[in-house]
């Protein structure tokens, strides 16, 4: 491929990233008789003939387009830069090393309302007067009810930023509500005022040695692991680490993997350093909460942030600590749009780039992590103290082979559930499948209800009186006889959440119980109800999928059972097993929490298999020793570098034409490298579209790196591209 040339420019050239550009990063000129903007300013330029905001991501003195070509930024918005310089060179690091282009990078990292407005951000905060405290809402609502609701929403709120309010639409509104003197716009602070006083926390000694490690550590980039068993008192480590960052004068970004474990943390911090100075951040927030909370992270109001994957791309004025909850969660990896990326290992890379440590805390910490800790590249951090008053546990391994099961129940765990209920306790179930039952069959035919788009079995939901696929969301009505031969006897096999549920209900009739999976908590408030409920005690049972592990803590569960502990064991997927151990250990640790005796009790029809045995007679640990063993003879990471080219298409010759024509360019793949395929992925079918998948395997990520160098720039100009849609995924988290 042709080098293009640069030529040098007299004056500054500004890399604008700009939506409508394709994904591409244009250069373009300062406007005419004015300096050039500062990186992170908000710009208007001329794209394909229309107007349009971009943001200047760099200033270079060359560019490779004739200067004839080159046009001007039409104009620079007012207002603070939207994003800093050390954010502008992360989000540059991530679109080179998950070979994503440039300007797409930066548009999947920055939050929509920036692309979107063309007036200026304003600066400042609007906060009520004390007129307007008292003023009749009421009567206002009746002359001016779109005053009286934003007048409502100050007083509920005490301030807005006057960038979250411009983004609602209500900076005229705001401004009618001054001249009454209801309200003013002050200026923003320019740093947060010193730190509390520790509320009185007491730390055991490993807590304070570990967040002492991490408090001497600031000012300079490592790597900490805290591994600490379930309820060990991980946050109180990463709160004190964040008071000492806070203290310093730094600001601190706090990761959790979901939305749902964002409320936790996020009223411990504001509890602690006080609710104007923590900014909660993530994808699902209102475009105007989101502006509000990009702002106060940029301009250093906010010491803290908590956010989600999404917020690994929060612009911090003074960046001093990176804390990563739940590191081990496959949640912070993006798997679609063009930014495939992890956000725990950007998360690393921010704290390497920043100069500050990264904490990363799991009590199952990923693989790659372990070996890291192992070989030094990380620091571990240990918390092998139980939870102050919580009990061991006895975990028994029950062999369901040739046993009736009742709801996926067998009767030694329903034995079980009914001794503990009635000595007071309170029971959680484990079971990582929704609906009432996995397939529909027909035993006169051999018929199963299969999704026409996927190809995949429907889910029957019995409460919704429909089947439906889990993959593409197709829905259907149960049907009343087989489509084939018209028997009107279909049976349901397997066992899911809805399933369980209805076989405890019969069996203990009157007994409070919860489900907690994504169908029963999909209402508004429900999924804050149902653990509210676990929480009190109210409910005695609870039920659910991998949700009801996550870092929640329910002190009254006595009894935990894991109804299958197989699936991850035979998984098409190099990590299922990983995964599979990951939550067994995150759900057992719900056990026992206030000190009344408790036990697991995991059902299999592989109690011999060795990475089982491993995790349930030595621990994660020992499990892990186990695994990474595999996976080294086997050359997968985090003992080599993987690498996967995903094609899909309306029909599978067009996928599989792509990806051998994708293949031919790594003919010859670089010493020690392999690529394998093209094959059909595990499921080959899904949405209308045929899935195929080409995989590079590597010794080393140099290796690997040196291939996607020959493959990634050449594979759009492929004519084959033109009849699929691809993605290039870098260390991919899945293979399936």
């Amino acid at each position: 491929m042709a080098r293009k040339r640069l030529i040098a420019r007299r004056e500054p050239v500004l890399a604008v990233a700009v939506p409508a550009a394709g994904g591409q990063v244009l250069d373009y000129l300062p406007p005419r008789g004015a300096g050039p903007p500062p990186v992170g300013a908000r710009v208007r330029v001329r794209v394909r003939g229309r107007l349009g905001t971009g943001i200047v991501v760099a200033r270079r003195r060359t560019s490779a387009v004739p200067e004839a070509r080159l046009r001007r930024v039409a104009a620079v918005l007012e207002g603070p830069p939207a994003l800093t310089p050390e954010l502008a060179g992360l989000v540059r690091w991530a679109a080179a090393y998950y070979r994503c282009p440039e300007g797409a990078a930066f548009v999947a990292a920055l939050p929509g309302p920036l692309w979107r407005a063309r007036a200026p951000l304003p600066e400042g905060v609007w906060r009520p007067t004390a007129a307007g405290r008292e003023a009749d809402l009421e009567a206002l609502r009746r002359r001016a009810p779109r005053q009286a609701e934003a007048l409502a929403e100050l007083r509920r709120r005490g301030a807005m930023a006057a960038a979250a309010a411009a983004a609602r639409g209500w900076r005229r509104t705001l401004e009618a509500l001054a001249r009454r003197g209801w309200a003013r716009l002050e200026a923003a602070a320019p740093a947060p005022a010193p730190p509390p006083a520790p509320r009185g926390v007491a730390l055991t000694d490993e807590q304070r040695r570990a967040a002492g490690a991490v408090a001497a550590a600031l000012g300079r980039f490592e790597a900490f692991v805290l591994e600490g068993v379930t309820g060990s008192g991980k946050t109180e480590v990463y709160l004190a680490a964040v008071e000492a960052a806070v203290a310093a004068g730094g600001q601190a970004l706090v990761l959790v993997p979901e939305i749902a474990l964002a409320p936790q943390l996020l009223a411990r911090c504001r509890e602690r350093f006080g609710a104007d100075r923590v900014a909660l951040l993530h994808s699902a927030l209102p475009a105007a909460e989101r502006l509000a909370a990009w702002e106060a992270a940029r301009s250093g109001r906010a010491c803290v942030v908590v956010g989600t994957r999404s917020a690994v791309f929060a612009p911090l004025a003074r960046p001093a600590l990176v804390v990563v909850d739940e590191e081990h969660d496959p949640a912070y990896r993006e798997g679609s749009g063009p930014l495939r990326h992890s956000a725990r290992d950007l998360a690393v890379v921010r704290a390497r780039r920043a100069g500050v440590p990264v904490v990363l805390g799991s009590a199952t910490p990923s693989l790659e992590t372990v070996r890291n800790a192992r070989e030094g590249r990380y620091r571990p951090l240990a918390l092998r103290q139980r939870p102050r008053g919580a009990a061991r546990r006895r975990v028994e391994l029950v062999d369901i082979r040739g046993r009736p099961l009742d709801g996926g129940m067998s009767p030694p765990l329903l034995a079980r559930i009914g001794a503990h209920l009635r000595a007071g306790g309170q029971v959680l179930l484990f079971r990582n499948r929704r609906g009432y039952a996995p397939a529909l069959l027909c035993d006169a035919c051999g018929w199963a209800a299969g999704c026409p788009r996927c190809e995949a079995r429907l889910v029957w939901h019995r409460a919704a009186a429909e089947v439906r696929c889990h993959h593409c969301g197709h829905r259907a009505p149960v049907p009343e006889r087989c489509p084939e031969c018209g028997d009107p006897e279909l049976r349901a096999r397997g066992h899911g959440t809805e399933r369980v549920e209805a076989a405890l209900a019969g069996r203990f009739p009157g007994v409070p119980l919860v489900r907690l999976d994504r169908d029963a908590t999909r209402a508004r408030g429900a999924l804050e109800r149902a653990l509210e409920a676990a929480r009190a005690g109210t409910a005695r049972i609870l039920v659910g999928t991998q949700m009801i592990a996550k870092g929640h803590d329910f002190p009254e569960v006595t009894l935990v059972g894991v109804l299958d502990a197989d699936q991850g064991l035979f998984s098409a997927d190099f990590r299922g097993p990983e995964r599979m151990a990951q939550l067994i250990v995150q759900v057992m640790g719900r056990a026992g929490r206030r000190g009344q005796p408790a036990e697991v009790l995991v059902q299999t029809r592989q109690p011999g298999h060795p990475l089982l045995r491993a995790l349930l007679a030595g621990g994660y640990g020992a499990f892990a020793e186990a695994a990474l063993a595999e996976r080294r003879a086997a050359g997968l990471p985090p003992y080599g570098a993987l690498a996967l080219l995903r094609a899909e298409a309306p029909s599978a010759g067009a996928a599989e034409r792509f990806l051998e024509a994708a293949r031919g360019l790594l003919a010859p793949p670089p010493d020690g490298v392999e690529v394998l395929g093209p094959a059909p992925a595990p499921m080959e079918r899904r949405a209308g579209l045929h899935r195929w998948q080409l995989l590079v395997q590597a010794p080393s990520r140099r290796a690997r790196d040196a291939a996607l160098d020959r493959l990634a720039p050449r594979l759009d100009a492929l004519p084959e591209a033109r009849r699929v849609r691809w993605a290039l995924e870098v260390d991919p988290a899945a293979l399936l």
